[in-house]
C-alpha cells in the first residue's frame, strides 16, 4: 500500500469514527479493488484512481443519514462527491483530475449501468463482493448479481472462489 492510500484510510477512519462497519467495510472494499484492478492490469494511474475511490466511495452515507434520515445509494451519490472532495482536499496529494474522477466514481458507485471504463467496473464489483458477504440473504443475490455485476474475469474468479460451498458449482 503507499502512503497517500495510508493517509486516506486514516482520515476516513476519523470521519467514520465510532461506525467499525463502515470502518471495516472500506478498507475490505479497497483491498478487494487493489486486488483485481492489480490483477486485471490496471495502469498505475487508474489503479491509484481506483483504490483512492474504494477507500472513500461511502463517505456520502453520513451526511445522507443526517439530511434524508436514509443511506440509500441515490442519497450516498448525492451526498458522496463533495464530502470526497473535501477530505482529498484537506489530505493534499491529488491533482484536479484524480479529484474529479474520484467524485465521478464515488457519485455513480450504485448506478450499475454505463459502467465499462475499468476503475468504475472493479469498484462496483469490490463494493459488490463485501456487500454480499455483510448481507443476510447471500445466495439469491450471489445469483442474480453474477451476469449483471460481474464482468471482470477476477471479479468473477473471487465470487465463486468466496461464495462457492465445498468447492463444488454454485
Amino acid at each position: 500500500m503507499n502512503r497517500q492510500h495510508a493517509l486516506l484510510i486514516d482520515a476516513m477512519a476519523s470521519y467514520d469514527r465510532g461506525s467499525a462497519g463502515r470502518i471495516q467495510h472500506f478498507v475490505k472494499v479497497h483491498d478487494l479493488a487493489a486486488v483485481i484492478g492489480t490483477l486485471e492490469g490496471l495502469d498505475e494511474q487508474t489503479q491509484f484512481i481506483l483504490e483512492t475511490a474504494a477507500i472513500v466511495h461511502d463517505i456520502g452515507i453520513r451526511p445522507s443519514l443526517e439530511k434524508y434520515g436514509s443511506s440509500g445509494g441515490k442519497y450516498q451519490e448525492l451526498e458522496g462527491p463533495p464530502e470526497a472532495e473535501r477530505l482529498l482536499r484537506q489530505l493534499g496529494g491529488y491533482t484536479e483530475a484524480q479529484i474529479e474522477r474520484v467524485k465521478y466514481l464515488v457519485g455513480h458507485h450504485h448506478t450499475y449501468t454505463n459502467d465499462d471504463a475499468p476503475d468504475y467496473r472493479i469498484l462496483i464489483e469490490a463494493d459488490f463482493l463485501v456487500n454480499l458477504h455483510e448481507s443476510g440473504d447471500r445466495y439469491s443475490a450471489i445469483l442474480a448479481a453474477e451476469d449483471r455485476i460481474f464482468r471482470t474475469e477476477t471479479g468473477k474468479r473471487l465470487l465463486a472462489d468466496m461464495f462457492t460451498q465445498n468447492g463444488g458449482a454454485k
